[in-house]
């Protein structure tokens, strides 16, 4: 398996396992894609406590038993499509790294000033470089 499908693989486990207890953003996390995983995180949650106080009637009694299909079935499509993007965006960054010219960073890939001693997106040193 080529290591571009496999960390797309792992984004998308990753992300139907934080999906599975309920956090939103977990296969960004994995990607370091820090904002895009806040922005699923307060999505989630977000769409949980609207979807909560609008469907259901005294939300201090509710368990996840409890949790009609008007709240648990929007959700899980918020958890879904966050798995999905994942994976959609290991993909996508993983093509556009393969087509870049020139040196890219061992450790974000991005592309990198071959006359730095460190990655400047990432400020990883670089191995064998010196500043």
């Amino acid at each position: 398996m080529a290591t571009a499908s496999r960390r797309a693989l792992v984004a998308a486990l990753v992300g139907a396992l934080g999906a599975t207890l309920g956090i939103a953003g977990a296969g960004h996390v994995y990607l370091r894609q820090w904002r895009r995983a806040i922005a699923w995180f307060v999505t989630g949650i977000g769409a949980f406590f609207v979807l909560v106080s609008l469907f259901v009637g005294d939300p201090t009694q509710v368990t996840v038993a409890s949790l009609p299909l008007t709240v648990s079935i929007p959700f899980a499509v918020v958890m879904l499509l966050s798995t999905v993007d994942a994976y959609r965006l290991a993909t996508v960054t993983e093509r556009r790294q393969a087509t870049t010219e020139g040196p890219t960073c061992p450790h974000c890939g991005k592309p990198i000033d071959e006359d730095l001693a460190f990655c400047q997106w990432c400020t990883e040193p670089l191995d064998g470089r010196n500043g």
